[in-house]
């Protein structure tokens, strides 16, 4: 049948494989499952479970598409084979479905037993729990529809809460990357700034020392003037004393002796 449905369409040979070997999975899986006697293990057993049948299921509405994009270019004798096929998977499906809540409602009771009491929610479980044997194969299939339909809607939820929390990371990254940039500009400011200082305090060291030379040169320059100012007034005051050197420039006019020429 696989060949067939490959000759049909190498993507309807691939997905039916998929879907086999899902199978092929749950048979083994449910096998080992009834020899594990641990509840928590069996658990666990039953959530890989639950998530092959996941997987299964979205190959099964991948199948159905694909038949449905056939049906205007295959004879529908084909397409009542292919619509066959995909009902049986949709049956087989459902009954690992089934059996998959069975053993859900094994491990409750023994989890009642262990603590003595009714958990929450136990009756209505197993009461669904012992339903699923006397069900008829549509009503199988509806409530696998329906199981498969929650677990949807579960997992729109939990992509919706993923895509939020993404969103939050996003922001939060995009707020930190802002105050970063900030901080380095602040950074560079402030490198800026004690740069300048530093240029400040130079330029103060230099004007200081400039400031002293100048006031060595006035103050020598101040005692050069008094100097010259107390020899103009002692040669002024005592102006026949020898000791006393006359300043250059300063000195008083020599006597001129005219001479007359006789006529």
């Amino acid at each position: 049948m696989a060949s067939s449905i490959s000759a049909i369409s190498e993507e309807l040979g691939e997905i039916d494989g998929q879907i086999a070997d899902i199978f092929r999975a749950l048979s083994n899986g449910f096998q080992k499952f009834e020899k594990i006697k641990d509840s928590s293990r069996q658990s666990r057993q039953l959530e890989d479970l639950t998530g092959k049948m996941r997987e299964c299921k979205r190959l099964i509405k991948e199948f159905d598409r694909e038949v449905k994009e056939l049906e205007n270019t295959v004879d529908p004798d084909t397409i009542k084979i292919l619509n066959e096929k995909k009902q049986s998977m949709v049956k087989e499906l459902n009954s690992y479905v089934a059996l998959k809540k069975q053993y859900a409602t094994n491990i409750q009771n023994k989890r009642v037993d262990l603590f003595g009491g009714p958990a929450e929610g136990f009756e209505e479980d197993n009461h669904n729990g012992l339903l699923a044997s006397s069900m008829t194969n549509q009503q199988l299939m509806d409530n696998g529809h329906q199981m498969m339909d929650e677990t949807d809607q579960v997992i729109e939820r939990s992509k919706k809460v993923v895509y939020e929390t993404v969103n939050v990371g996003t922001e939060t990254a995009a707020a930190l990357k802002a105050q970063t940039e900030q901080m380095s500009r602040i950074v560079n400011e402030l490198d800026s700034i004690h740069f300048s200082i530093k240029k400040a305090s130079q330029l103060v060291k230099e004007i200081g020392r400039q400031v002293a030379t100048d006031r060595c040169i006035m103050a020598l320059l101040f005692l050069i003037v008094v100097g010259v100012i107390s020899i103009i007034i002692v040669k002024l005051v005592h102006p026949n004393n020898k000791d006393i050197r006359d300043i250059p420039g300063l000195a008083p006019p020599a006597n001129r002796r005219l001479l007359w020429i006789a006529e």
